[in-house]
């Protein structure tokens, strides 16, 4: 599939800040299965972007701005080319063993219910269900028990809190498995990107994430427990993390200033040239 994507994030303020500074995971890798055609960042103000591989090998960028400035706009844009690997993730850039995604973070650490849950779940895959056997079940009962809402989570609600609400968002369902697989002992990670919906609807409020865990003989998988299917081509892979903090597409601070409003807007379509094509 060739996807289109845009990402604009705009910053507002009452009142300018003195300084600025933040790093962006925003710019997707080539690895089997994803080519990225061509990929943009724009910063509206005068700011010199700074390349890097942050610690999990994810392509960052960061800059620092000195105010006065009532308004800061970081746009990305870029179309790329993806096949459908069943979930499997081969060729990314691999900084760790597999091992370390066994650490819980206060995101993604379980409680006695999730643990319930995910023993109820590995029950129902069966004896001789293997890990991904179990993984997939997990995926399908995830789907049907926690319903996608928008409105009673944030950035930093932890697994725990929306397993208890039985609501939440892309990220929420994705710390939760996280935590259900680490507590299997199945390697589990926090995967940012984006999309593209098969219903027609491209704009969307944010990007989207699931969760790659490590299979004996078969390496990573993908899972979305958002949607209860195994990653595809319709997934574009951009950063990994333990979880959302250290996969974050945006993370920064901010010196003085104040009442500020965030705007996100996405869109994520099938791109022209193929429509056309």
């Amino acid at each position: 599939m060739r996807i289109q994507i845009s990402h604009i994030t705009t910053y507002r303020y009452d009142r300018s800040p003195k300084n600025v500074a933040q790093i962006l995971r925003l710019t997707p890798r080539n690895h089997d299965g994803q080519y990225v055609v061509n990929w943009m960042i724009d910063v509206s103000q005068d700011a010199q972007l700074h390349r890097h591989d942050d610690a999990f090998g994810n392509l960052a960028h960061s800059f620092t701005l000195e105010g006065p400035f009532d308004a800061l706009t970081v746009a990305v844009e870029g179309v790329v080319e993806t096949q459908d690997l069943h979930g499997l993730v081969r060729g990314a850039v691999e900084r760790f063993p597999p091992s370390l995604f066994l650490r819980d973070s206060t995101m993604t650490t379980p409680d006695a219910a999730i643990i319930e849950f995910t023993q109820q779940a590995k029950s129902r895959a069966g004896a001789k269900a293997g890990s991904l056997d179990v993984l997939h079940q997990l995926v399908r009962d995830l789907n049907r028990e926690i319903t996608f809402d928008t409105d009673p989570t944030n950035v930093g609600t932890t697994a725990i809190e929306a397993f208890a609400l039985r609501r939440g968002v892309c990220q929420d369902l994705t710390h939760i498995f996280i935590g259900a697989a680490r507590h299997l002992g199945i390697p589990a990670r926090y995967v940012s990107g984006y999309f593209h919906r098969s219903d027609g609807v491209i704009e969307q409020e944010a990007g989207h994430a699931w969760v790659e865990a490590y299979v004996e003989d078969l390496g990573w998988v993908g899972f979305d427990p958002t949607n209860g299917v195994s990653t595809t081509d319709a997934h574009v892979r951009v950063a990994v993390g333990l979880d959302y903090l250290s996969a974050a597409p945006v993370r920064g601070t901010r010196s003085g200033g104040a009442g500020e409003q965030l705007h996100v807007a996405v869109v994520v379509a099938q791109a022209q040239q193929q429509i056309q094509t």
